[in-house]
């Protein structure tokens, strides 16, 4: 049997259990069901290792919940960037790592010839040429070094300019500090700090939402297919039925909640003729296919529809067809005229009339009325109709109305 090793080599097998402890802590060793129980007590060491003052653990009936407890207000930097920072190596990794960045430090251009010998004159150390290029290429495509052709010779080096510069700038340091808790790849800035060895004594965010960094191996990936303007598969996992599937899609745009910090990718789906929203914690690998050639005119579509958005939902019971909401409440005046203020500015478009005295009436169109119901839950007491084309989301509304009503053991109450 293998010996246990904190060192991982698929950060995706991580990222769930990270997720799943972080999210759904209270979960126990034996509700994880898709792994078996040696995989878990592994990932659960790997996670108290590189976690240890945020875990917290809760003894139940049929064994202990393992969870993270993590306040952003009190923290200078995000926990889980450590998860980036942890990846199984060979003995020849590490010593190739260290003395090749060591041998270019000074910025100067080598061959892989001249790398080799310089190898074996400076540390007295052995490699053959075809372990050293096949190092050297993996780090330029990385992005630790640099490659380039001079003639009939490739030479690699390190690109000291971001480096030297940073020192020469100072003040760029609390920017990086500020950016590596407020930004979307904020592990680029926590590096940078890392290697300047400059902490961060200047900024806390009240509320940071550390858990989406775990899925930013996959949102830069539909990144980079944006740019390309290409079509991907994407390999889906729902994170409630558990059931995996692929879809291709077109990648468009990246939307993010400001409530949840949720991000989404809405791609257009060739294949159904519409735009769809996935959620990227549910998206597990991203394949880049053909350039998509309508590219732009499905941006520019999609540009279209945006206003008609209420959340990510572009799909109803009527489909293809906008949902229209008709809701009237009573605003006492001028008592309660910030209801007025709310339904303005918080309306998302829809519009606002006076029909009567204290008597309102806010109408809106969208692709998912569905989406509101949340929202619309905060007028109880002042609707006094709600209507909407969509008779399902009004049929939900009144049936979680009545359910309410009896949970409170209050009398029934007609819909109208």
């Amino acid at each position: 049997m293998s010996d246990f090793q904190e060192l991982i080599g698929s950060f995706p097998k991580t990222r769930e259990y990270v997720r799943d402890f972080f999210v759904y802590g209270f979960k126990t060793r034996n509700d994880f069901k898709d792994k078996s129980p040696r995989t878990y007590d592994n990932e659960r060491r790997r996670l108290e290792s590189w976690l240890a003052p945020y875990v917290r653990k809760d003894h139940v009936a049929d064994g202990s919940n393992i969870s993270l407890a993590i306040d952003s207000n009190l923290l200078d930097t995000n926990p889980l960037f450590r998860v980036w920072k942890t990846k199984s190596f060979t003995d020849n990794d590490i010593v190739l790592h260290f003395l090749i960045l060591d041998l270019l430090h000074n910025g100067k251009k080598m061959t892989i010839e001249e790398i080799t010998d310089n190898l074996l004159t400076e540390y007295g150390t052995v490699f053959d040429a075809q372990t050293v290029r096949r190092k050297c290429n993996t780090y330029a495509k990385e992005g630790l070094l640099q490659k380039e052709r001079q003639g009939k010779s490739v030479t690699f080096f390190l690109d000291l300019t971001l480096s030297l510069w940073l020192k020469e700038n100072e003040n760029i340091l609390d920017a990086l500090a500020f950016y590596q808790m407020a930004g979307v790849f904020g592990i680029i800035g926590n590096e940078l700090l890392d290697q300047l060895d400059h902490p961060n004594q200047s900024f806390r965010v009240k509320h940071s939402f550390f858990v989406h960094t775990l899925e930013e191996e996959i949102l830069y990936a539909l990144l980079q297919a944006m740019h390309q303007k290409a079509t991907v598969e994407l390999a889906i996992k729902s994170s409630h039925k558990g059931i995996g599937n692929t879809q291709s899609c077109v990648p468009l745009q990246i939307f993010i909640s400001t409530r949840s910090g949720r991000r989404f990718l809405c791609g257009y789906i060739s294949q159904r003729k519409r735009f769809t929203c996935y959620r990227l914690d549910s998206i597990k690998q991203v394949s880049l296919l053909g350039k998509a050639e309508e590219y732009d005119k499905l941006q520019g579509s999609l540009d279209r529809n945006r206003p008609k958005l209420w959340g990510v939902s572009f799909q109803s019971e009527r489909n293809h067809f906008l949902d229209k909401l008709r809701m009237t409440l009573q605003i006492l005046e001028p008592a309660e005229n910030y209801i007025l203020t709310r339904l303005e500015q918080e309306g998302r478009g829809g519009t606002v009339t006076k029909i009567a005295p204290n008597t309102y009436l806010y109408e809106i169109e969208t692709f998912d009325c569905n989406e509101l119901l949340p929202w619309i839950r905060t007028f109880i007491g002042r609707i006094l109709s709600l209507d909407c084309s969509d008779k399902s989301m009004e049929r939900r509304f009144y049936k979680d109305l009545h359910a309410m009503y009896r949970m409170y053991e209050i009398p029934e109450i007609r819909d109208n």
